[in-house]
């Protein structure tokens, strides 16, 4: 079977993850795992094509990858002092194996925790398990981050470097220590799923193998780990993932949460995850992810977009700002406001947010909307030109282009 670019494509980041962190797993090293699967991913570009795609994608890049690590082991002095003789043996053994019938060793819950390590800054905790778990690019990251894509190469290689360095172990925490890391590994699992959101890159206005891989580590940490931010965490994803069949025409052009169809939600995923939240929420630890998922239980829950309660998510969004402080909460806030019915008072909010969210795409956007409203034509033509040109997704550019026209 021969694979077109989109077929080579969608395999490559299914798989790169899971095939990275057996790697990571194995070598105790960050880069050269990257670049072995780098490797491997170039060799399954060419090869692929000619030859078919193999049944068991994962296990063949991951034995390829393994061959070209011991490759570089080998042209490199340092690498070969700092690893032992047995780990290259075991890698040749490894690569004798039948990479049709091998089963790629899910790793990706001892990464999350290894990127998560209380040595590592927040940041740096964050930005190492989206890029190495989700293969996201320093760009995407450093999108999420509101820095710029130097800066975020930067920090990625300061965070494996201690990693190195600190010889931090490669395995999730017993039970005393696994709150320690919490919140960054929840910090993480919502990361990706927001990216899954918005697909910063490409036509797709989503990915949904990063969507299924947040919902999964969600889940796990879940059981792991009963903590009321984890069970909010939870709640939040599966809230926002039972209405992603709607989210887009059959075309792929955005829809609205104004104007989507409710009657295409997965009304048995609201339900399961409104029931997590309520008995969370009953136990009055109330947190950031608590808050965030009772906001998208009303809008889950409304019959339809006039009977949303919105002085309800207002007051939350108030609440959630004095937890955080986020200015991309404030903007929210901002818009329920306008959504309550005082959109000149939210504008005036919106643009006192000018210079920290600046370069950030939804700001623009959401400014745009509001002036539309309040009848600024000029004004929201260039805040609409502002929030096209940082957009880097066809079809999310598409639909601010056409709700720029449809103003005119």
């Amino acid at each position: 079977m021969s694979g077109d670019s989109t077929t080579l494509a969608r395999i490559f980041r299914q798989e790169s993850g899971q095939v990275l962190a057996a790697l990571i797993a194995q070598l105790r090293d960050f880069d050269l795992a990257e670049d072995a699967l780098a490797d491997a991913l170039v060799e399954a570009a060419r090869a692929w094509p000619e030859r078919g795609i193999p049944s068991n994608g994962g296990a063949w890049l991951l034995s390829v990858a393994r061959r070209r690590a011991i490759d570089r082991l080998r042209r490199s002095k340092t690498r070969s002092s700092d690893l032992t003789e047995q780990t290259i043996r075991l890698l040749h053994e490894d690569v004798s194996m039948n990479e049709q019938d091998e089963i790629v060793p899910d790793e990706r819950l001892r990464l999350i925790f290894t990127c998560c390590h209380p040595a590592l800054s927040e940041d740096a905790r964050v930005a190492l398990t989206l890029r190495t778990l989700c293969g996201l690019t320093a760009r995407e990251i450093a999108r999420a981050f509101l820095t710029s894509e130097s800066t975020m190469n930067q920090r990625l290689s300061r965070a494996k470097a201690k990693i190195r360095d600190a010889g931090i172990a490669y395995v999730v925490p017993e039970a005393d220590d696994l709150p320690a890391r919490l919140h960054s590994v929840l910090a993480v699992i919502y990361l990706i799923y927001n990216e899954s959101y918005s697909a910063y890159e490409g036509q797709t206005l989503s990915r949904h193998d990063l969507a299924l891989e947040a919902v999964r580590l969600a889940d796990i940490l879940y059981k792991l780990l009963p903590d009321p931010e984890v069970s909010g965490l939870l709640a939040l994803i599966r809230l926002h993932h039972a209405r992603r069949a709607a989210r887009e025409d059959v075309n792929g052009v955005l829809i609205s949460l104004e104007h989507q169809d409710r009657r295409m939600w997965d009304h048995a995923e609201i339900t399961q995850a409104t029931g997590i939240l309520l008995s969370t929420l009953a136990q009055g630890q109330p947190g950031p992810y608590q808050i965030q998922a009772a906001i998208s239980a009303l809008h889950a829950t409304a019959k339809n977009w006039s009977e949303t309660d919105w002085p309800q998510i207002l007051a939350l969004y108030q609440t959630l700002y004095e937890m955080t402080g986020s200015p991309i909460v404030a903007l929210n806030r901002a818009v329920a406001l306008a959504n309550s019915g005082d959109v000149a008072k939210a504008i005036s909010v919106v643009d006192a947010l000018s210079d920290v969210l600046a370069t950030y795409q939804p700001f623009h956007a959401a400014r745009a909307d509001l002036l539309a409203r309040l009848g600024h034509r000029e004004e929201a033509n260039t805040a609409y030109d502002h929030a096209i040109a940082l957009s880097r997704n066809d079809a999310e550019k598409a639909f601010l282009i056409a709700r720029r026209a449809k103003m005119s």
